[in-house]
C-alpha cells in the first residue's frame, strides 16, 4: 500500500499542484489519504481528455462507481489510485454517496452540452470542487466543513473554468452558462469561434462577480473550521488573485499566475488562515 500512496502523491504533484502544495501543510499521517483523494479527483476530472469520446468515458466513470460500490475488487487492488482510495474511504469513513455524486457530475464533461444556467454551474461545482474540499476536511479533522466548502468550492471551480476557457472552446465545450450569454446577447457560436465582444466581457464579468460573492461567503465562515481542517481549504487562497488577473487579460489568452506565486499564496494562507478566502 505505501507504493500506491506514493503513486498518488506523484500523480497529484503533476496534475494538481495547488492541492499537492496544500497537503504539505497537513499532518504527515493524513497526507497519504489526501493524495489518494486528490489523485482520484484528478483521474476522473481528465476522463474527457483520456477517453476523447463519450462512450469510453462513460465506461471509465462507471468503473469507478463499481469500485467504490464494492465491485471489481481484483481490478481495484491492481490500480494504485483505486487501492489507495478504498483504503482511505474505509479508514476515514468517507461518504460513498458524495463520491457517487461527484462521478455523476463528471458525466457532463464527456459531452458538448451547454451549461444551461448559473444555478446549474453552481450545482456542478458543489458536487465536484466543493465535495473535494469537504472530504479533505473530513480526513483532516473529521468535521462537517460544508458551510465553508460549498461556497469555496464554487469560487475555486469558476476561477478554474475561466482559466481553462481556451482549452474548453478548443474541444467544443462551453461552461459559461447559457443564461448569462443570452442576457448579454452573446451567441454560443461566437464564443466557440473566439470572437471578442462587449457582451462577452460583460458575461464573463458577471461570472467573476458571482465567484467573488462565493469567495466572500467562504471568507465569512472560514473561522468556524477547526484548525486541523484548514489545509484542506488552502488552494482557495489562489482564487482572488486569479480573478483579478483574469479581469485584466484577454479571455481567450488568460494571464496565468506563475507557479511560484501560487505556491506563495498557499504558504501565506497557511500562516494566516484569514487569507484562505480573503
Amino acid at each position: 500500500m505505501p507504493d500506491a500512496y506514493d503513486y498518488c502523491a506523484d500523480l497529484v504533484r503533476q496534475a494538481d499542484r495547488d492541492r499537492f502544495i496544500a497537503a504539505l501543510f497537513a499532518p504527515m499521517e493524513h497526507r497519504g489519504a489526501l493524495h489518494a483523494l486528490y489523485a482520484f479527483a484528478s483521474e476522473v476530472a481528465r476522463v474527457r481528455e483520456l477517453a476523447r469520446e463519450p462512450a469510453p468515458g462513460e465506461i471509465r466513470l462507471q468503473w469507478w462507481c463499481d469500485v467504490i460500490g464494492g465491485a471489481r475488487s481484483e481490478e481495484a487492488a491492481a490500480n494504485p489510485v483505486a487501492a489507495a482510495l478504498l483504503a482511505t474511504i474505509e479508514r476515514y469513513d468517507l461518504r460513498a454517496d458524495t463520491l457517487f455524486d461527484l462521478l455523476e457530475a463528471r458525466r457532463f464533461d464527456l459531452y458538448n452540452d451547454a451549461m444551461a444556467s448559473l444555478a446549474d454551474l453552481a450545482e456542478q461545482a458543489r458536487k465536484t470542487s466543493s465535495a473535494l474540499f469537504a472530504l479533505a476536511a473530513t480526513i483532516l479533522a473529521g468535521t462537517d466543513a460544508a458551510p465553508v466548502a460549498e461556497p469555496a468550492g464554487v469560487a475555486y471551480a469558476v476561477a478554474g473554468l475561466l482559466r481553462a476557457l481556451p482549452r474548453h472552446i478548443a474541444r467544443g465545450q462551453i461552461y459559461v452558462p447559457a443564461d448569462l450569454l443570452e442576457r448579454h446577447q452573446v451567441s454560443p457560436n461566437d464564443l466557440l469561434a473566439g470572437r471578442y465582444s462587449p457582451g462577452l466581457v460583460a458575461a464573463l464579468g458577471e461570472l467573476r462577480t458571482f465567484a467573488r460573492g462565493q469567495l466572500a461567503a467562504a471568507h465569512a465562515r472560514v473561522t468556524t473550521l477547526p484548525h486541523l481542517a484548514l489545509p484542506a481549504l488552502l488552494p482557495v487562497a489562489t482564487v482572488g488573485p486569479t480573478l483579478d488577473r483574469l479581469e485584466r487579460s484577454d479571455p481567450f489568452v488568460p494571464r496565468e499566475i506563475p507557479a511560484w506565486r501560487r505556491q506563495w499564496l498557499i504558504w501565506r494562507a497557511a500562516r494566516n488562515p484569514a487569507r484562505i478566502a480573503g
